[in-house]
């Protein structure tokens, strides 16, 4: 029955239930042994050990300090959305509306699920190996630090003396479940730029960017 996604997750389950559970948003049924709620509750202490076992014997060297921000970049909402959406999990979750399936925080509960129900189908180091397995990228890239747009902006606008950028929300479009923001950024004597991004953080965040882009190809910065 989900032959197709066990073979996009490299595992095929014993128990097929599991993962029908894993995949069904309680919109579809309160029955808690039906939803993905309590498989949810699972995944998400299994992803957290799986990734600081990870961690702990990937970077060696690396004291608490920095293991510490590496865990929280790789198990926070987006991320794990992120991952679920390449295993293509939006193409399966049942849910109605059927637009929650693309909300970031059904998209990360899934996902989560999933780990859980490997973990009761085929054990803790299957899970762990899926972990390592489908997170290994994000995993790679969780040295490099994250850019905040925003404050790099501010700091660029006070050094050209030209005021603090003023962010201002344009339009919201979709669903309540799955939203898109536009947000706009107006710093006087440099210009304006507009962003867009599922959540109004993530929006102002693009915004930014686009008017650092902005500002670089005017002032040469």
């Amino acid at each position: 029955m989900f032959k197709n996604l066990e073979d996009i997750l490299g595992y095929h389950f014993q128990n097929q239930e599991l993962l029908k559970q894993a995949l069904t948003h309680s919109s579809l049924t309160g029955d808690i042994h039906k939803n993905y709620e309590r498989l949810e509750f699972l995944g998400d202490r299994v992803l957290g050990v799986s990734m600081a076992h990870l961690l702990y014997f990937l970077f060696q060297d690396d004291p608490e300090g920095a293991l510490s921000p590496r865990f929280v970049k790789l198990v926070r909402k987006e991320t794990v959305a992120e991952v679920g959406r390449e295993l293509k999990l939006n193409e399966f979750i049942k849910a109605a509306p059927h637009d929650l399936s693309n909300n970031e925080n059904v998209l990360c509960d899934v996902t989560e699920a999933v780990i859980g129900a490997i973990c009761l189908d085929g054990g803790f180091e299957t899970a762990i190996e899926f972990v390592d397995k489908h997170f290994k990228t994000h995993i790679q890239k969780s040295d490099q630090p994250e850019r905040d747009h925003k404050t790099v902006l501010q700091e660029e606008a006070h050094k050209l003396k030209a005021g603090n950028p003023l962010y201002t929300l344009l339009k919201k479009e979709g669903s309540e479940h799955d939203p898109l923001f536009y947000i706009k950024v107006s710093i006087e004597k440099i210009g304006s730029a507009v962003g867009e991004g599922k959540n109004k953080k993530q929006a102002e965040q693009n915004a930014a960017q686009k008017l650092l882009e902005l500002l670089a190809k005017n002032h040469g910065k």
